[in-house]
């Protein structure tokens, strides 16, 4: 995938109607509506105010959570622009449609320097369809010399109407967000300060299977951890009790290991275990050598011996790319894995790229987020970039 893609930056905007899609798919509290954590409007400022700044006018648009069955007043971004508004420190329009009669009428009385936002675009069937049609309606509210910035990187994977289709009607840029994320993860996988260490964690080898695999053409050490690496240890004959095993995806494990050996890229695995006697924060614990889990116990986070080896692999690095928890991190007692990188990560001098999800939760909840150089925001968005996938929504962007 080409990861050199023409931005804001690189068109002229004075005067036009720029349709904008943001990732403003924010947690909210269920009774109440409102909003819990408004990182990923912040996220968009950057790009909404130089657009603004710049002359044009910006039509917003985003999905919010999962609506079935057209409009639902709980999935409304109502509140969105509400917020949106006091972080820019001015009126947002707020339509009541995505495309229909109040859309319409709003886009096309909208002046430079102003901001309209859509209702949810999965109000709309066609959106996940990506259905041409509404995707040229959408495109169509930006009017003659429209443009389209995609600044959705959270979307990117998907091909809908709004994060892909409407790339065919209109010349299509990136905005800030995700040029920082192809500068970052694409520079990473493209041409990398070396050595580039790979630390995957978390749950479940098969969602990490094509990560690892692609990540075994570029990196020169990968490390394992979390719930994986207990599928890792029995496929290399080792008892791992009751934890987390894929049975299923032994022999791809193995695959791994030998592929690695195949290429000469160091594949690090636990040495010891935290082992827990049951899946609770207040488990009794203690600490074996990895592939020695007792019947009765499950391994919840990585041993001392493992922390100190996987620290130091980070800490000769030029390059670090994190994602996946090391154990449990939720339940303090198994934490400490988990923060132990996170605190070997903001110490290097290595450019150090967390890849959204649990990593990027836990580096903020450890309060380590502004000694990263880079964090996604983008979950399952950055897993598919580090996987080698081709994602819907940067590969319709112009090419700079």
């Amino acid at each position: 995938m080409n990861y050199n893609k023409k931005t804001v930056k690189d068109i002229d905007v004075k005067g036009k109607k720029v349709l904008l899609r943001c990732d403003f798919n924010v947690p909210q509290d269920k009774d109440t509506l409102a909003i819990t954590d408004d990182k990923r409007i912040r996220a968009a400022l950057p790009t909404i105010q130089y657009l603004l700044d710049q002359g044009a006018a910006v039509i917003a648009c985003s999905h919010l959570g999962k609506p079935k069955n057209g409009p639902e007043d709980k999935f409304s971004l109502a509140p969105v622009a509400a917020r949106l508004s006091e972080l820019l420190g001015r009126d947002v329009v707020m339509a009541k449609d995505v495309v229909g009669e109040d859309a319409k009428a709003k886009a096309a009385a909208l002046q430079p320097g102003q901001i309209l936002l859509l209702e949810n675009t999965r109000f709309e069937k066609g959106e996940t369809k990506n259905d041409p049609e509404l995707a040229k309606q959408m495109a169509a509210l930006a009017g003659e010399g429209g443009v389209y910035v995609s600044d959705a990187f959270g979307a990117v994977h998907r091909a809908h109407a709004s994060t892909a289709g409407v790339a065919a009607y209109l010349p299509a840029v990136s905005g800030f967000l995700i040029q920082k994320e192809l500068d970052f993860i694409g520079g990473a996988l493209a041409n990398p300060k070396r050595p580039l260490v790979a630390i995957l964690g978390g749950s479940k080898v098969s969602s990490k299977i094509g990560v690892i695999n692609n990540l075994l053409e570029i990196a020169d050490t990968i490390i394992i951890g979390g719930g994986m690496a207990y599928t890792f240890s029995a496929a290399q004959g080792g008892k791992v009790g009751d934890s987390l095993l894929e049975e299923d995806w032994k022999d791809y494990a193995n695959d791994m290991v030998k592929k690695a050996a195949d290429k000469g890229v160091k594949l690090l695995l636990p040495i010891d275990t935290v082992i827990a006697d049951k899946f609770a924060p207040d488990a009794d614990s203690k600490v074996v050598k990895a592939g020695q889990i007792p019947e009765g116990w499950q391994g919840l986070d990585i041993g001392p011996d493992t922390v100190k080896l996987y620290c130091d692999a980070v800490d000769g690095a030029g390059t670090v790319i994190w994602n996946g928890p090391m154990g449990v991190f939720e339940f303090e007692k198994f934490a400490a894995g988990t923060k132990a990188v996170a605190e070997a990560l903001s110490k290097t001098d290595a450019i150090t790229i967390i890849g959204g999800g649990d990593s990027a939760a836990a580096v903020q909840q450890l309060g380590y987020a502004d000694k990263m150089s880079h964090i996604s925001t983008g979950g399952g968005a950055s897993l598919e970039f580090m996987e080698g996938k081709e994602l819907p929504g940067v590969a319709c962007l112009l090419d700079a």
